[in-house]
């Protein structure tokens, strides 16, 4: 299954979930996009801990920098065009 047809089927099943979850949650929606990253096993926990601090970091760097940040520093190259929606 390519990354591409996995996040779609993610974003699809937990979308459902979601909106199980009662009336909070009846206007939920995944953004458009998405990035992927690999993460080899030394960095799990690193990673691990990204994500439960996510919203408090994200309040300090907006996810579109942060982004841009890790695209620069993997010399990915990448259009703005292309990226946000």
């Amino acid at each position: 299954m390519s990354q591409a047809n996995w996040v779609k089927e993610l974003k699809r099943v937990s979308n459902s979930w979601w909106k199980e979850q009662g009336r909070d949650y009846a206007d939920f929606e995944w953004q458009g996009g998405y990035a992927d990253f690999s993460v080899s096993q030394s960095n799990l926990e690193l990673v691990k801990q990204y994500i439960i601090g996510q919203e408090e970091h994200h309040r300090k760097l907006c996810f579109q920098d942060e982004l841009r940040t890790l695209l620069r520093k993997h010399e990915i190259e990448w259009d703005e065009k292309y990226v946000w929606e």
